[in-house]
């Protein structure tokens, strides 16, 4: 690294390595004063909407799981949703239960894989998660053995822990009985013992103060905590059902990302995930979420990106709970799935990834072919939040060091664990100071 004066410098990222596309970071400072904050993602086009139209009505939950490894259930999940809204079919009872099984698994093995493996180091101060076992080799296999559970689950209600392939539109090509739900809920009675330890260990990190008041925007119901269903509430006071989504978010091509980034409609940024479901629904978190949560330092709302870390531990623990619950209430449905015929519609659908709000849109014709698909990640709805507040870090930190101002952006950006998390150590600096 070249030093020059402190008042004038450019911290630019030219592309960050082992993530879902290309992307990078660019910080300008002049005379003092930041000028500019980008989150470069490149992400070359992927085109799945595209691929989505001319299929059949029944295929975008196989199609639409490709689009994530870590999260492919929230993307089914979506897509079934969005479909039978079309074709005017409701899923509930014991097959809509499997549905919110299976997508506590997806939050257990998410949430586990980002607490353990790519947020924990920087907080404790080491390179990697592999670095962190040497003095924590406990801990680590903690998560490892925490994280299986949700693949467990997953492999059980989905067919497989990537990419599952037992969840169709209407329900499931085949589902479990009792007997086969046993074993992984003695697992989960484990795993809840051991996400309550980690909300505990997680609580006693150090956290930079760094509260901010943005727009929270999740999915709501008045009966449970947010997965699979709901209306979509903001912190501002908006509750709409979540055909009317569109008309108040929006996502807008900026020059520097071939990513969209979301944004309100005549408004600015907002944020979903963790912090978002927390702070808006936090009363609806089982007993026990409601107690770790307590005991951690939370209150009623979390607005510290940098706890998300103690939000996302709590949710494990919620997830494991929810699952349980789920399974000692359990009655195989008659049938794996209710017919789904086509019908020419519009569609929406929207679930709660462990990013945030995944919304899903599909227009089909009378025999069920695809005219047009839209699909909204939570990572494009958070970009502009995350670029904001790494402007407001670096203004606060202008004191520090290239490496060590990088190494605090790096750990910010990993606040929401956003796809380009996946890597655990991704910003490779090129600082000119002018």
């Amino acid at each position: 690294m070249t030093h020059r004066s402190p008042a004038s410098r450019a911290l630019e990222v030219d592309a960050l390595a082992r993530v879902e596309g290309e992307g990078g970071m660019f910080v300008e400072v002049r005379d003092g004063a930041v000028t500019d904050v980008q989150l470069r993602i490149y992400e070359p086009p992927r085109f799945f909407e595209g691929f989505l139209r001319g299929r059949r009505h029944t295929e975008p939950p196989d199609i639409t799981a490709r689009i994530c490894g870590i999260c492919p259930v929230a993307y089914q999940m979506s897509a079934c949703r969005a479909v039978e809204d079309a074709c005017g079919v409701t899923v509930d009872g014991p097959l809509r239960d499997l549905r919110r099984l299976v997508y506590c698994g997806e939050w257990i093995e998410s949430h586990t894989l980002h607490v353990y493996m790519l947020h924990a180091p920087d907080f404790l101060g080491y390179e990697s998660a592999v670095h962190m076992a040497e003095d924590h080799r406990e801990v680590v296999q903690r998560g490892l053995s925490l994280k299986k559970v949700g693949n467990d689950l997953l492999e059980l209600v989905g067919g497989r822990a990537v990419h599952p392939v037992n969840i169709r539109v209407g329900g499931f090509y085949r589902v479990p009985t009792r007997r086969e739900l046993r074993p992984v809920a003695e697992r989960l009675r484990w795993a809840r013992d051991a996400a309550l330890d980690t909300v505990a260990w997680v609580a006693g990190f150090d956290f930079p103060d760094f509260e901010h008041d943005h727009e929270l925007v999740c999915l709501s119901r008045p009966d449970e905590y947010p997965i699979d269903d709901g209306r979509v509430v903001t912190s501002s006071g908006l509750d709409l059902p979540v055909d009317r989504f569109p008309d108040h978010f929006v996502e807008e091509q900026v020059e520097h990302s071939t990513a969209l980034h979301g944004r309100r409609v005549g408004g600015d940024h907002y944020l979903v995930g963790p912090l978002a479901r927390y702070s808006l629904c936090s009363d609806r978190l089982s007993g026990v979420a409601r107690e770790a949560a307590t005991g951690a330092g939370l209150g009623p709302r979390c607005t510290n990106p940098f706890r998300s870390i103690v939000v996302r531990a709590v949710e494990v623990l919620y997830a494991c709970d929810e699952a349980l619950r789920i399974i000692d209430g359990y009655e195989a449905p008659d049938r794996p799935f209710v017919d789904v015929p086509p019908r020419a519609g519009v569609g929406h659908g929207a679930t709660e990834a462990p990013r945030g709000l995944l919304y899903h849109r599909y227009e089909l014709d009378e025999r069920g072919t695809i005219l047009d698909a839209r699909i909204v990640p939570p990572t494009s709805q958070n970009q502009p939040t995350i670029e904001h507040d790494l402007w407001h870090l670096v203004e606060e930190h202008l004191d520090l060091d290239d490496e060590a101002l990088g190494l605090r952006c790096e750990q910010a950006i990993r606040n929401y664990d956003p796809c380009i998390s996946c890597a655990t150590h991704f910003l490779d600096l090129r600082v000119d100071r002018r």
